[in-house]
């Protein structure tokens, strides 16, 4: 049985505390993941009419959830690492494209708005080396189903971490606590569920070959947390989280409108003054009709026989106000979410650049704030990397750049960078203004600086004298 001593120092104990914890989440993770897809609950109809309306239902589902996380998603992309004077690293760029982080960073951004919180845990690449001999940093992206962080009480500074998955090829389920100086690995004792791992005492067994865990030298814990934009105090909460209640009025409101559509969108007809034939059951008494003539279709003719027999039709059903609301609640979701107007651009016509700044500005500024949260992320990110390949350059100060958020017009960003360079703006600050890596930005200052020295080079030694620059002798002779 393992150790359940309620201490933070103690593995046997977090690994089950964390564990609990991330099984307790799974339920409301399930929910949002459903939502992000687009499959919310559905629209309740009367119990008696609700398997006959099953399918019915899911055709009135409307997927914003997954428009207002992907909104923002496309607007975040971590650029690379620069120094503490703006130069690229080296070091960092290649353990960037060896890791594929201009890919992988996307899969984070994804779940942490979907499902507010995402993670990356850094480790030593099972084949690449440093040229120090060292391994190689690897950078996974993890979903928060597998992984959960414990953050000390004290300075809300994360403290423990855990990552538990089901391995499909045996059958069991693996576990991992993390601290900043080693680690502990742990097994179920039996086979188990892919889809619910067990957190009782006598689940799991210790699978590591020292009692003391397997220590490492990176100084921190590897699993880093990426939460979106949690309030103080609270547990954070997806992008589309203010929203849900306004997606199922969505839904409930398209259910209404396909029923209005389907059954009083065109003209209902009726008959009076038949008479049906009827007959009456033996064993209850009731009289229930057994024909049925009139069947609606373009090759039928509706007959009676009936003296007094009458047919006619209803008026259709106005489906204008069900629009209008459907609007409207599209309208809500937009703005109680900030995501941009223009995303459901239903009577926006020939809108000019400005306007579509001023319905960004919202969608922008809440963007920047993910930026600011994830970009500490990263760092961190990066620091690890460099203690796992070994690396002594200290990247406490490294920055990691993102692109601008803000989409501009490149005429427009063209002409401020020709204005900024007038007044004296470097070249190199002005590629990365126009959103260029710093790789990019290294090869255009390296590209303008060779040029410039090229056209020195050409120039000649001994310019021939202009008119003006050498004093002429007016009279032509030695000045006697």
């Amino acid at each position: 049985m393992l150790d359940e001593t309620p201490e933070l120092d103690n593995p046997d104990y977090m690994l089950l505390r964390l564990g609990r914890r991330m099984r307790k989440r799974a339920g409301v993770l399930d929910e949002w993941w459903r939502y992000y897809r687009g499959r919310p609950p559905l629209p309740q109809l009367p119990k008696k009419a609700e398997q006959a309306f099953l399918d019915f239902q899911r055709k009135a589902r409307t997927n914003f959830c997954g428009l207002i996380t992907s909104a923002s998603v496309h607007r975040l992309l971590a650029l690379g690492v620069t120094g503490e004077d703006g130069t690229p690293d080296p070091d960092a760029a290649r353990w960037w494209q060896v890791n594929r982080l201009d890919s992988r960073q996307k899969l984070v951004w994804r779940v942490a708005l979907s499902q507010s919180v995402g993670y990356m845990l850094v480790g030593e690449h099972p084949t690449k080396t440093e040229p120090n001999g060292r391994p190689s940093p690897l950078i996974t992206a993890e979903s928060p189903r597998e992984c959960i962080v414990e953050t000390d009480p004290a300075t809300g500074e994360p403290r423990v971490g855990l990552k538990a998955f089901h391995n499909d090829m045996d059958g069991y389920g693996y576990a991992r606590v993390y601290y900043d100086d080693t680690s502990f690995p742990y097994r179920t004792k039996e086979r188990c569920s892919p889809h619910r791992l067990p957190w009782g005492p006598d689940s799991w067994v210790y699978a590591g070959d020292r009692e003391d865990g397997e220590p490492h030298d990176w100084g921190m814990m590897p699993l880093v947390e990426f939460e979106r934009m949690p309030d103080l105090g609270e547990d954070p909460e997806p992008e589309f989280a203010c929203v849900t209640d306004t997606q199922d009025r969505v839904n409930l409101g398209v259910l209404n409108r396909m029923a209005a559509s389907r059954y009083s969108g065109f003209r209902q007809k009726w008959v009076k003054g038949h008479k049906f034939a009827k007959q009456k059951d033996p064993q209850t008494g009731q009289i229930t009709v057994v024909e049925q003539p009139f069947v609606p279709g373009p090759n039928s003719v509706w007959v009676s026989e009936g003296e007094t027999a009458q047919f006619g039709q209803l008026d259709a059903t106005d489906l204008t106000g069900f629009l209008r609301e459907h609007e409207s609640d599209v309208r809500d979701m937009l703005i109680l979410s900030q995501t941009p107007a223009y995303y459901y651009a239903n009577d926006l016509v020939n809108i000019g650049a400005d306007t579509v700044n001023a319905l960004d500005i919202l969608h922008v500024a809440k963007v920047r704030e993910h930026i600011a949260a994830f970009r500490e992320g990263l760092e961190d990110v990066v620091a690890l990397a460099a203690r796992v390949a070994g690396s002594e350059r200290d990247y406490t100060e490294a920055t990691v750049r993102f692109a601008n958020p803000q989409h501009l017009n490149p005429a427009v960003l063209a002409d401020a960078a020709t204005k900024k360079k007038a007044i004296g703006y470097p070249l190199d600050v002005l590629a990365e203004e126009m959103g260029e890596t710093p790789e990019q930005v290294r090869r255009i200052t390296a590209g303008a600086a060779s040029q410039a020295l090229l056209a020195a080079s050409l120039l000649p030694a001994n310019p021939a004298p202009t008119a003006g620059n050498v004093p002429v002798d007016e009279g032509g002779g030695d000045g006697g």
